[in-house]
């Protein structure tokens, strides 16, 4: 365990770059999510107030899957901080499957939002310009791609959640600067 009064070495940190595309995404992501949450209580089905609702979903959905497919870019050619010495080869093997559960969310949530309404019959207006579905309308293919949407959506959260708290066990518990790699 290290000592809380030590300050992390600049080659355990992520880059100033790293970190701001961090927070900047996943505050981006955690509010799309919410507002996906939300959406059925915001307008009633079958009304022109829902279909803006649903079509501010899908487009910032869109905007947000071609960010992270950026993200994912640019993560594959910047390689991230080796992990402290402190943490053990099963907390490594734990980060590295929780991060790629986030990505695989991350990619896979966009994505089948993004199919699923090209099997409806409203297909997607992208912040008021219509991209008509390549797709003819099928409900039962519109329904199981939208639940894989919805289900993603889910496991995404618990994955963010498992991360918030594997970083605060390392910031208040473990006190090995884990936490601090990715603050600003």
């Amino acid at each position: 365990m290290a000592d809380a009064t030590e300050r992390p070495d600049s080659k355990w940190r992520y880059t100033g770059a790293a970190v701001a595309i961090h927070w900047l995404l996943a505050l981006a992501l955690i509010g799309e999510i919410a507002f996906g949450f939300m959406v059925d209580s915001l307008a009633q089905r079958g009304t022109p107030a829902r279909s803006m609702v649903v079509n501010l979903h899908k487009s910032t959905g869109l905007v947000l899957g071609v960010l992270v497919a950026a993200r994912l870019l640019w993560r594959l050619r910047h390689a991230p901080p080796p992990w402290p010495e402190s943490m053990t080869p099963g907390q490594r093997r734990a980060a590295h499957w929780i991060h790629l559960g986030l990505y695989a969310c991350m990619l896979a949530i966009p994505l089948s939002g993004y199919v699923a309404s090209n099997f409806s019959r409203f297909g997607i207006v992208f912040f008021g310009h219509l991209l008509p579905p390549w797709g003819p309308a099928q409900p039962q293919v519109y329904a199981f791609i939208h639940g894989i949407h919805v289900v993603t959506g889910y496991v995404f959260c618990v994955l963010i959640a498992v991360h918030v708290l594997a970083a605060l066990k390392h910031a208040l518990i473990d006190r090995d600067h884990v936490f601090q790699r990715m603050w600003i």
